[in-house]
């Protein structure tokens, strides 16, 4: 990074908070036609005029979305240092980002960006220092960055690589085999892969696909009846082994996952997001039978890996908190169980096999710990970690006596630690080339009273020695779902925001994983209503403490996050000064009939239930509009993303354009060739996080 970076740094400190009182043009939105059409549910009538932006396929609908871009654009475009928001997220976004080595055979594997590059590059060295070298470069599948690496997985004799890519941020990917040697492209090619990586067994990998989609729009329409194949290097895909399907349940994922000796094959059969049910077949013995080792779907299992004839299963039956259980599949029965590790008090949120031994993760107030166990559940000792925040253990086999791992938090850029295992020493192997100093911030996790009394933390991040006088920016931001537990990570787009004088807060909300599984339960179903009471509590919490006001506080969410948003502003549209719902799912009456929609109804619920019905339509985003002054509001989503298909923000956007009784704008981003936002190249990270900014620094009165 230059000199000139740490000079602007120092700008930023002395006039970071300057007003902003640059007015701002808004073009008429454009008219959005409103049809008749109607649904009836339980005898209730609701009207869906928009339902035509559903049909992502039609010009109708293409030229609604250039038509909002254009409005979107062209407002964006007058606020005076957009260009220079740009300038400077690109320059401190330039600096090395590197993941934790992983060992396969002699070889250490890795991913690297250099800066800017749109996708990062595996890299592979002979021994942990040996020359590095480019194995697989994503940035060369395409001209603009559109393609990423999903996945990596290596055969157990280190000859070949499955590499599966998604395109423009679909969830569909392409499964392709490289010969590790020469680093040539075999002729092997999967399609119509949608969750699911390659399981190696021998010279062939298990994999799970849909059928392809045939005169429907593959990014919208429902996605059925998954399949689990077996797929023989060589071999055209047409002719693969189909080893499992469910001819009586279209609804259903199944994932396949191979035990590192190759002993065992492993089925996981889900309903949704939350519950499972686990299949066993034993390879060794060719006459075996897949054999349903675990009934679903009220609870979540897990399986490790196997040591001699048990499996270890990390599951959270009779144990919210989760725990580890060695079960021999030929021997099942509950009774027969042992507990290797029991529940703690902490959630234990992960178990990795590496070197013979155990190694936990745990999640104690939304930060990890690592505990170290032998195979049999006798604790060895406890891993002192480099401070409060977040690790990801690389893999690692068996036979090895070290691994690598990574720590981040909200001021630490991703490090890179050894342990070794004999000794549990942990030494520093690469730390971040990140130029700006971090240590001018600081994080404090507090406590605040949600509207039923229950005890929610938050995290808050900001410049040393800031003043708590209401009149600081601040962006609130939050997910509460699917047991999805948000712990302290690093951002630079976020790092920006902190340069330039603001705060940023991340509450840990009910429906998360934070606390196990009676947190997430607590935020689910009929209880959905709680996440959105303790996101509304912490916007509350921090304008009494005066850390800020409403006149400054902008809340931000993606996916189950945007639900967070549009329910919250609907909610409380007098809170925020700001709300930027993500990727969101905003219509909950309809959100099951899209792709793979109909996996959250066991977090959700369906409005084909009655019962479900009645407490949905209650908090449903996109039915819950009326007239009234909405924050300034910028909706964010992609063309490609066939996770939560832009439909919903398309409604959402038009009925809060209608319905707008203030000043502040209702915009909509649309980007093109982009997704759910997994893969996105950093050139268009940059440029989102350039407009959103943009808009936040106008509508909460930042100037640069």
């Amino acid at each position: 990074m230059k000199n000139v970076l740490l000079i602007f740094s120092a700008i930023i400190l002395i006039n970071g908070c300057k007003m902003n009182d640059t007015k701002i043009n808004l073009m008429p939105y454009p008219e959005t036609k409103k049809d008749s059409v109607t649904d009836n549910y339980f005898g209730q009538t609701i009207a869906d005029p928009y339902r035509w932006l559903e049909n992502d396929t039609t010009k109708e609908t293409a030229d609604w979305v250039t038509a909002q871009n254009t409005v979107t654009q062209n407002y964006l475009s007058q606020i005076p240092f957009r260009s220079k928001i740009k300038d400077e997220l690109t320059e401190i976004w330039n600096y090395a980002k590197e993941t934790a080595p992983y060992k396969k055979g002699n070889y250490y594997f890795f991913s690297k960006n250099d800066g800017l590059q749109n996708q990062s590059v595996i890299y592979y060295k002979k021994g942990i220092d040996g020359a590095e070298k480019v194995f697989l470069d994503p940035n060369k599948l395409s001209n603009d960055g559109t393609v990423a690496l999903v996945s990596l997985t290596f055969s157990n004799d280190f000859k070949y690589a499955a590499y599966a890519i998604a395109r423009s941020g679909s969830d569909w990917n392409e499964i392709y085999v490289i010969d590790v040697a020469t680093q040539q492209l075999t002729k092997d090619k999967i399609e119509w892969v949608k969750f699911s990586g390659a399981a190696w067994k021998g010279d062939g990998f298990y994999y799970s696909r849909y059928d392809a989609p045939k005169g429907v729009s593959e990014f919208s329409n429902q996605n059925q009846f998954q399949k689990v194949y077996f797929h023989q290097l060589g071999q055209d895909q047409k002719n693969d082994e189909l080893i499992y399907e469910d001819k009586a349940h279209p609804l259903r994922y199944f994932g396949a996952a191979v035990t590192e000796n190759e002993n065992y094959l492993i089925i996981s059969a889900s309903e949704g997001t939350s519950g499972n049910e686990i299949l066993v077949k034993n390879l060794k013995d060719k006459n075996a039978k897949l054999i349903t080792l675990l009934k679903g779907f009220k609870n979540n299992f897990e399986v490790i890996d196997n040591i001699d004839e048990d499996l270890l299963v990390l599951m959270d039956q009779d144990a919210p908190n989760y725990k580890v259980v060695a079960i021999n599949p030929a021997n099942s029965q509950k009774q027969n169980w042992k507990t290797i590790i029991p529940e703690q008090k902490d959630l234990l949120q992960s178990v990795s096999t590496v070197g013979g031994r155990l190694y936990a993760t745990y999640l104690k107030n939304a930060s990890n710990q690592l505990s170290e166990y032998s195979v049999d559940g006798k604790k060895i000792k406890d891993i002192e970690l480099p401070g409060i925040g977040t690790i990801t253990l690389a893999e690692a086999s068996n036979n090895e006596n070290n691994f690598y791992f990574s720590f981040t938090n909200f001021t630490t850029p991703g490090t890179i630690y050894n342990l070794d295992i004999p000794t549990g020493k942990i030494e520093l192997y690469k730390k971040s080339a990140f130029k700006i100093n971090t240590d001018n911030y600081e994080t404090n996790q507090v406590w605040f009273d949600s509207k039923d009394g229950t005890k929610v933390p938050m995290f808050i991040v900001h410049k040393k020695g800031i003043k708590l006088d209401g009149q600081n920016p601040l962006l609130l931001y939050g997910y509460g779902g699917f047991n999805i537990s948000l712990t302290p990570t690093f951002s630079v787009s976020n790092l920006y925001f902190l340069e330039k004088g603001g705060i940023y807060a991340q509450v840990s909300l009910r429906g998360g994983g934070e606390f196990g599984e009676e947190w997430h339960k607590a935020g689910m179903l009929a209880n959905k209503q709680n996440v959105f009471d303790d996101f509304i509590g912490a916007a509350e919490f921090l304008i009494k403490e005066k850390y800020t006001s409403s006149e400054k506080l902008a809340i931000n969410g993606r996916s189950n996050g945007g639900l967070l948003v549009g329910a919250c502003m609907t909610q409380r549209p007098d809170l925020y000064k700001v709300a930027l719902p993500g990727v969101g799912v905003l219509d909950m009456l309809r959100y099951h009939k899209f792709t793979i929609g109909w996996g959250w109804a066991v977090e959700y619920g369906s409005s084909e239930n009655q019962s479900q019905f009645n407490y949905l339509i209650k908090y449903s985003p996109l039915h819950n509009i009326k007239q009234s002054n909405y924050p300034a509001t910028l909706i964010t989503t992609a063309d490609h993303d066939d996770r939560v298909v832009p439909a919903h923000s398309f409604k959402f956007a038009a009925t809060l354009q209608a319905n707008q009784q203030g000043e502040n704008p209702i915009l909509i981003r649309i980007d093109s060739k982009a997704g759910h936002g997994a893969g996105k190249p950093t050139s268009k990270i940059i440029e989102e996080a350039a407009d959103v900014w943009s808009f936040v620094f106008q509508h909460l009165g930042i100037s640069l």
